[in-house]
């Protein structure tokens, strides 16, 4: 299992994917060489610091001790470690004290630090989520006090939306941000906060959502920086429990009290939904991030393991290892396949991201919004099915925590709901992406996906001819359902199943783009399936 090998195949991956090179020619100073060295020092951080606190924030997890929540030995540590590293603020603003690398190399080493800890790493996503939101939202004085405490991991920030009748139905949030004083005063109950309270920081941010006028659903919402506590006093956040988890035992997940907790407003007054998406879509993002890392590691696991373990052949002759018997090689072949097939995926989003904002391109924008449900879901689907797959490689082996699949399973589940469920995801893809956005990041995908097989027919025209059909396919899918908005509850039924498809169709172009030929005509095959059941 290696993390420097890891590393080599998003290099790899990197160099087949069409904009980083442009993002190189407008970024200098992302080079090969300084790439390159910045991969495999993660993989290092990642192997040496990170890796070696998994099994222990698994075992001893996060407790509640005399009101406060107490993370597992070594974590404080670490993340102190990480921040110092520099890798807390690698694509913060240089305002801050970040070094303004493009979201494309954050992307590239975050699935290195969270196949490492990815409990850790919920903390440090939320932080990074936060130093966006600010440099969009905060006043001068909000993100000069708090932005580079952010990125030096002096201070962190949590992410408080849900509440126990106001879960994805945020036009239902209770709590109450009320004007008096000269300040605003937040007061209300959170629940699934990821790092609500700890011992690893100094002060804790709590971006929050609140409600701050008397407009119904989401309009009456604004946005606030609730901070712990102010001038060294408690600000009236309360932690009320943890939960106890499948998994992810090292992340504290808090349910949090508000008691007239001071708040500095973000950004305008009733737009709060709106603006939190500047710390949303990184976090969707870090989550196809984070099923990439354990996706690689199950990957690394099930090859290794198939490699050493000799069983079966002829009883006159010595057992062949496992990796030579031809369903073993199959279930191999899918599982890395699977796994290359997102990390693909996840680069592509993420320069399609960076050249949206470096060269603001409003179509490249819309890409990415299109993009976003599918490597949210996916990712976290991928970095499932992988340790289930590879942990039925290694057979009773694998159901034994002998080896790590098993608590990567537990971890990898609750990523399907963080952040927004697949349900909710599906609805996001075919209402706002394709009805509302009338298919503009759709056609864009389709004009991009349809060049870059063009480029490659000569050598390949089987391939390109079965992408060609795959992507015609999905496009009159696509308008098939644009016209169910006449019949909006059909086409909600069929959401999911078209969200499906529409990964179908990604992970072909992606296939294509890595030379995988089989696994393309799986993909084919899948988007068959989904269609149909789109019919």
């Amino acid at each position: 299992m290696s993390f420097s090998d890891q590393a080599q195949r998003t290099l790899s991956a990197l160099a087949l994917t069409p904009g980083w090179r442009r993002i190189q020619a407008l970024r200098p100073d992302c080079d090969d060489v300084i790439v390159a060295t910045m991969l495999e020092a993660a993989a290092g951080f990642a192997e040496s610091v990170l890796a070696p606190l998994n099994p222990v924030g698994d075992r001893v997890g996060a407790q509640v001790v005399d009101g406060r929540v107490k993370l597992p030995p070594g974590f404080a540590e670490g993340f102190r470690q990480y921040a110092e590293a520099g890798w807390l603020g690698i694509d913060a603003p240089a305002e801050f004290g970040g070094q303004d690398i493009p979201l494309t190399l954050q992307a590239a080493c975050g699935p290195l630090f969270d196949r490492g800890c990815m409990a850790l790493m919920m903390a440090a996503g939320a932080v990074r989520g936060a130093i966006h939101l600010l440099a969009e939202t905060a006043d001068a004085a909000t993100a000069a006090e708090w932005g580079p405490k952010l990125v030096a991991g002096e201070w962190v920030a949590t992410i408080c939306i849900s509440e126990p009748e106001a879960g994805s139905d945020i036009g239902r949030i209770r709590t109450r941000a009320e004007w008096r004083d000269g300040a605003w005063l937040i007061s209300g109950q959170k629940i699934w906060i990821s790092f609500g309270d700890h011992d690893m920081a100094g002060r804790i941010g709590h971006c929050l959502l609140a409600r701050s006028n008397e407009q119904p659903g989401t309009r009456g919402l604004s946005l606030f920086l609730v901070p712990d506590h102010v001038d060294g006093v408690p600000n009236g956040v309360v932690v009320e429990r943890i939960e106890e988890k499948l998994g992810l035992h090292g992340s504290p997940t808090c349910a949090m009290r508000f008691c007239e907790a001071r708040g500095m407003l973000l950004g305008a007054e009733g737009r709060g939904l709106s603006q939190l998406f500047a710390m949303i879509e990184p976090m969707r993002l870090h989550t196809g991030c984070q099923g990439l890392g354990l996706a690689s590691a199950a990957a690394d696991i099930a090859e290794d393991y198939a490699g050493q373990r000799r069983q079966g052949g002829r009883p006159d002759m010595a057992p062949p290892s496992i990796a030579s018997h031809p369903d073993v090689i199959r279930q191999l072949h899918d599982i890395r396949s699977a796994t290359e097939i997102l990390r693909a995926a996840v680069l592509e989003l993420a320069t399609v991201m960076d050249l949206a904002r470096l060269e603001g391109d409003a179509g490249l924008g819309d890409l990415a919004a299109w993009m976003l449900p599918l490597i949210k879901t996916f990712g976290a689907e991928t970095g499932f099915d992988t340790a289930h797959a590879a942990m039925q490689v290694l057979g009773g082996a694998g159901y034994t925590r002998d080896y790590p699949l098993e608590q990567y399973l537990r971890d990898a589940r609750v990523m399907a709901i963080y952040e927004g469920t697949t349900g909710m995801q599906g609805l996001d893809f075919l209402t706002r992406r394709l009805w509302r956005d009338e298919g503009r990041g759709l056609a864009v995908f389709l004009r991009r996906a349809r060049a870059e097989v063009a480029a490659g027919a000569a050598a390949r025209g089987d391939e390109a001819r079965a992408v060609g059909a795959l992507l015609d396919g999905f496009e009159a899918l696509s308008e098939r359902m644009m016209a169910m908005q006449a019949d909006a509850e059909a086409g909600l039924y069929r959401a999911d199943s078209y969200m499906r498809a529409g990964w179908a169709a990604v992970s072909g172009v992606m296939a294509f783009r890595i030379g995988a030929a089989e696994a393309l005509q799986m993909q084919a095959a899948r988007y068959a399936l989904h269609a149909a059941r789109c019919a």
